[in-house]
C-alpha cells in the first residue's frame, strides 16, 4: 500500500464509526497535529476506494480543525465490506496497558497529559490494579530527579537524620579558622552597621575583629557552627551519576561526609585535602561509623594542584566535590590554600585542579561540583558558577544537568532585612553542576536502573519526620 497526499475535502467521514472523543481530548489532538504534523506521515488515515475513512475519523476532524488542506492517506482497496467493518473496530482497540512507572521516569507528567494520555491520579490510585499503580518517583530515586532540590521537605530531612544518626561528625577537624565569614549571628551585622555609621572600616574582617574584641561569639568560634556537606545530596549524586560500586575522586575532600557515605553505599572513595588535621579527624570518624566489612575511604593530605601525582593511576567513575568558594570561607593559613589567594590567582589554580581531576575521569562518566556564587568586596557577584562551568567545558566535558539546591534559611531570615538595605537578595541556594565526559548516547547502556534495595533497612528503622 502506497501513501498518497490528497485534498482533505475529498475524504469522507465514516457515519458508522462508533468511536467518539471528548472535547478536551479533541482539542489536545488538534494541538498535537499542529505541533507535530509529521505524525500523519508515520500514521496516515486509512480509507476505502470511495475515500470513506476506515481508520482515523477523529484525526481527520482534528486535521480540518487545524486548518490542513492536504493530508496523507492509505487506500485499503483489497478489503471486503466485512473486513472493513472489522478493521474499524480493531483499529481502535487498545490491547496493551501503559507501564506508568516507566512513563513517569522517562516523560514529564504534564507533557503526557498534554499529549492526551489519561494519567491516573497519583493521590488516588487505590482503585487501580496492583500492576497499574504508578510508583512514586521517590520509590525509584529517593528524591524526585527534578532541577530543584528542596532540603526542607520532609523526605529529605528524614533521610538526612538517618545519615547523621550514624554518627557522622563532619565538623571534626575544623577549628575556629574554618568558617563562613558571610554567615554570622545578628550581633555581627549590628557591628557592621555600627562601623559603617561611624565611617569606619566595616569589612567582614574588621567586623570580626571588633566582635572578638567585645567578646561576641561568632560561627566558627569554639561554640559556633560550621558548614557541613549535606549527606543526602552526596547520596543522590552517587546513586544518580556513578556506576554501581564505582570509584569516586574528590579533589577538595573537606569533612568526613562524602567518604563515609561512599563507603556505606559500597563505592570506592579517594579524597584529598590540604589540612592534615582534617584528614586525621575524617579517618577517626570513619572508623567510628563504618560497620564491619565496609571499605575505608582513602583520604590523602596534599595540595590538590598535584592531584594527578597524589592519585596516581586512579581511574575515577565520578569526580565529585564541593570546592572552596574563593575566599568566602577561611580554611587555613597555608600559602597553598587557594581560599587565601586573590580571585584571579584562585581561578587559575582552580582551573588546573579541575583539568587534572578530569584527566583521571574515565570516558562516558559524570563529574558533579556543588558551587555557589560569591560577592567581591564591592558586593558584586564574581560569577564563580559560570567560571566553574567554563573550566569543565575547557576540559572537554559538557554541562549536562544543572540543579538548584535550596538550603534551610537558618540565620538568613535574621539577616535579610539588613541585606536588603543595599538591595542584596538573601541567598539560600547552591548550584549543583553535572558534567559529562563522552558521548551522552552511551549513558543508557552504561548507567543501569538505580538499585535502592539498601533502603529497606532504612525504612524499617527510621521514624517519620513531620
Amino acid at each position: 500500500m502506497n501513501i498518497e497526499i490528497i485534498s482533505i475535502n475529498k475524504i469522507k467521514l465514516n457515519p458508522s464509526n462508533p468511536r467518539t472523543i471528548k472535547d478536551d481530548k479533541f482539542n489536545k489532538l488538534v494541538k498535537s497535529i499542529k505541533e507535530f504534523p509529521e505524525m500523519l506521515k508515520i500514521r496516515p488515515i486509512v480509507v476505502n476506494d470511495d475515500l470513506v475513512v476506515l481508520g482515523g475519523n477523529m484525526r481527520l476532524k482534528a486535521c480540518k480543525e487545524a486548518g490542513l488542506k492536504e493530508i496523507p492517506i492509505i487506500k485499503a482497496s483489497d478489503l471486503t465490506e466485512e473486513q472493513q467493518r472489522e478493521f474499524i473496530i480493531k483499529d481502535n482497540v487498545g490491547y496493551g496497558e501503559w507501564d506508568f512507572a516507566l512513563l513517569t521516569n522517562d516523560y514529564d507528567l504534564d507533557l503526557l497529559t498534554d499529549w492526551g494520555l489519561d494519567m491516573p491520579d497519583m493521590d488516588n490510585v487505590d482503585n487501580l490494579e496492583i500492576d497499574q499503580k504508578p510508583k512514586k518517583l521517590s520509590d525509584s530515586f529517593i528524591i524526585p530527579p527534578f532541577s530543584v532540590l528542596n532540603t526542607a521537605q520532609g523526605i529529605w530531612q528524614q533521610r538526612k537524620n538517618w545519615w547523621l544518626n550514624l554518627g557522622i561528625k563532619s565538623e571534626e577537624g575544623r577549628d575556629a579558622k574554618v568558617f563562613s565569614k558571610g554567615c554570622q549571628p545578628p550581633a555581627f551585622y549590628n557591628i557592621v552597621n555600627e562601623l559603617r555609621s561611624k565611617g569606619l572600616d566595616c569589612s567582614l574582617d574588621a567586623a570580626t575583629k571588633e566582635c572578638q574584641k567585645r567578646g561576641i561569639k561568632l560561627f566558627g568560634d569554639e561554640n559556633g557552627s560550621f558548614s557541613i556537606f549535606d549527606p543526602v545530596l552526596c547520596e543522590l549524586s552517587y546513586k544518580w551519576f556513578c556506576i554501581e560500586s564505582g570509584k569516586i575522586l574528590d579533589p577538595f575532600a573537606g569533612g568526613s561526609v562524602r567518604g563515609i557515605v561512599a563507603s556505606i553505599l559500597d563505592y570506592d572513595y579517594f579524597g584529598n585535602d590540604l589540612r592534615a588535621e582534617q584528614i586525621e579527624a575524617n579517618i577517626i570518624n570513619a572508623k567510628e561509623v563504618l560497620p564491619d566489612g565496609k571499605k575505608m575511604p582513602k583520604w590523602t593530605v596534599g595540595d590538590s594542584l598535584n592531584i594527578d601525582k597524589i592519585a596516581g593511576n586512579y581511574e575515577a567513575d565520578l569526580v565529585f566535590s564541593c570546592p572552596p568558594y574563593a575566599d568566602l570561607e577561611v580554611y587555613s593559613d597555608l600559602k597553598e590554600d587557594i581560599s587565601n589567594m586573590s580571585y584571579s590567582e584562585f581561578l587559575n589554580i582552580y582551573r588546573q585542579i579541575i583539568k587534572k581531576s578530569c584527566d583521571l575521569l574515565k570516558d562516558d562518566r559524570f563529574a558533579v561540583f556543588v558551587v555557589g556564587d560569591v560577592r567581591d568586596k564591592n558586593g558584586a557577584y564574581r560569577n564563580f558558577v559560570s567560571d566553574t562551568i567554563q573550566a569543565f567545558i575547557d576540559c572537554g566535558l559538557m554541562l549536562y544537568n544543572e540543579m538548584i539546591l535550596v538550603n534551610n534559611t537558618s540565620s538568613l531570615g535574621m539577616r535579610a532585612r539588613k541585606y536588603f538595605q543595599s538591595r542584596k537578595i538573601g541567598k539560600h541556594h547552591q548550584n549543583v553542576l553535572v558534567f559529562y565526559k563522552g558521548n551522552p548516547k552511551n549513558i543508557k547502556n552504561i548507567f543501569k536502573e538505580i538499585d535502592l534495595s539498601y533502603l529497606d533497612e532504612y525504612m524499617e528503622n527510621t521514624e517519620d519526620v513531620e
